[in-house]
């Protein structure tokens, strides 16, 4: 498909974060763009404000009648549920439909492409990435998966000869891209609802891993089972991150390279999960030829992605942070960050389960990693794609948590009892809509 034939790009599911980048990108090169989504949301506002038509109601006769199958490209969400009107009619009339890898696929296979893989740190290490050789004055468009507090914006830049892309293991997506230069920055057992089991998992990463012509051009930390450059904290690696020491509220360290030692890195992101995602973004940069005065500087700069550790109240008495944990290893690495930044202090943390699958498969996991905090809230699991299954609730998951604190409320009960959270430290988790509810969390408990 010829992409400089199309003059319009239709999305179903345009609200989704991944989805919306992709919008935002044809918007800016000039095609027409206009989407359906199941609710609005803030970033559905912020498209429609910058011009493009969204409606929340699956209606053919909403679809603009001038967006033809001829001149139409239609983006859908894996999301999409099979009884979808407007996806059905497409097909019908023949439009040409594809997924949003795959159009990630087309739009990087003419550039020099910087892949982001892993179960946790993508959008994070991609958007440290994209900051760094957008800084450096890189022609670059860095597709992410978060806002980029930076530019406030899921896109940074408009280049057209270097791109970077998260790669998406869910459905098999990043299978659809052409890497130049890589990394998968871990490999835990999730989406067991595509895969079925961890060994699939990993032959799938292991599948685009071979996508990458130079096995020097992978970055993998080190004890992954991929051949690669290796990444280490404190430990062999052929890029070591090392002395490393907190300095107004930042971490400060020095970096090994396989030819010489950068000195006195500034980063600013708490948690030893985000030093290894710096590292990495700085590792991919550096064997690109981007100059190590322009990686420390825009390293230095970089002010983080929203709903990943992002604090929303930082005062001597209070502090709210909010991150889109939905992962026992991702809520490990939230509260390793928490106690280190904080040791001492009572921290609550209110949880949104996302997926009954995912907490059918990791029930133990997520059990383990919520008892680690001195309270816990839970909701209801937000379901997302998928329908209940039985007897998978977070009730259960309540009763397999060794914690005394711990609670389970609904969204109308949270509002009401926030004001009545007593603790220094405040965190919410999760990937679902629990990110809508915290402007309202942060007005409330302030």
């Amino acid at each position: 498909m010829n992409l400089n034939q199309i003059h319009n790009v239709y999305f179903i599911g345009i609200g989704g974060i991944g989805m919306s980048a992709l919008a935002r990108y044809f918007q800016f090169i000039g095609k027409n763009v206009a989407g359906y989504d199941k609710t609005p949301t803030r970033l559905t506002d912020e498209l429609v404000a910058g011009g493009m038509p969204i409606h929340f109601e699956d209606s053919i006769a909403a679809i603009p009648s001038t967006f033809t199958k001829d001149t139409t490209l239609v983006v859908i969400t894996p999301a999409i549920p099979q009884n979808h009107a407007e996806w059905n009619y497409l097909v019908e009339k023949g439009f040409v439909i594809k997924k949003r890898a795959e159009v990630l696929g087309l739009i990087t296979q003419g550039t020099y492409c910087f892949a982001v893989a892993g179960t946790h740190g993508k959008t994070t290490t991609s958007s440290i990435l994209g900051h760094i050789l957008y800084e450096s004055g890189a022609d670059v468009t860095a597709f992410l998966g978060g806002i980029v507090e930076n530019y406030h914006s899921n896109l940074i830049g408009h280049g057209k000869t270097i791109s970077v892309v998260e790669a998406d293991e869910f459905d098999r997506s990043f299978l659809h891209l052409h890497p130049d230069l890589a990394c998968v920055t871990s490999m835990d057992a999730d989406h067991l609802d595509i895969y079925g089991d961890a060994t699939a998992i990993e032959e799938s990463f292991r599948e685009f891993a071979a996508k990458v012509s130079n096995p020097k051009h992978l970055f993998v930390p080190k004890g992954l089972p991929l051949e690669g450059t290796t990444l280490g904290i404190n430990e062999e690696a052929d890029f070591v991150a090392h002395h490393i020491r907190v300095e107004n509220s930042a971490y400060v360290f020095d970096v090994k390279t396989p030819t010489e030692t950068i000195y006195n890195i500034a980063f600013g992101l708490p948690g030893h999960h985000n030093l290894m995602n710096a590292l990495t973004a700085l590792a991919m940069a550096y064997t690109y030829g981007t100059p190590t005065g322009s990686i420390a500087k825009a390293l230095a700069s970089f002010q983080g992605v929203q709903r990943r550790f992002s604090y929303q109240i930082k005062t001597p008495e209070k502090v709210y942070i909010d991150d889109y944990a939905h992962h026992p290893t991702e809520i490990n690495a939230v509260h390793q960050a928490v106690r280190e930044l904080y040791p001492g202090k009572k921290v609550t943390a209110i949880f949104q389960p996302h997926l009954f699958s995912r907490t059918k498969d990791f029930i133990e996991g997520f059990a383990a990693s919520l008892s680690q905090f001195d309270e816990v809230i839970l909701l209801d699991i937000y379901p997302a794609r998928e329908l209940p299954i039985e007897g998978v609730t977070s009730a259960w998951l309540m009763s397999k948590m060794t914690l005394t604190e711990v609670r389970l409320l609904s969204k109308e009960e949270l509002r009401v009892q926030i004001p009545q959270i007593n603790t220094p430290v405040l965190v919410t988790i999760g990937a679902g809509d629990i990110g809508e509810m915290v402007p309202e969390i942060k007005k409330i408990w302030a």
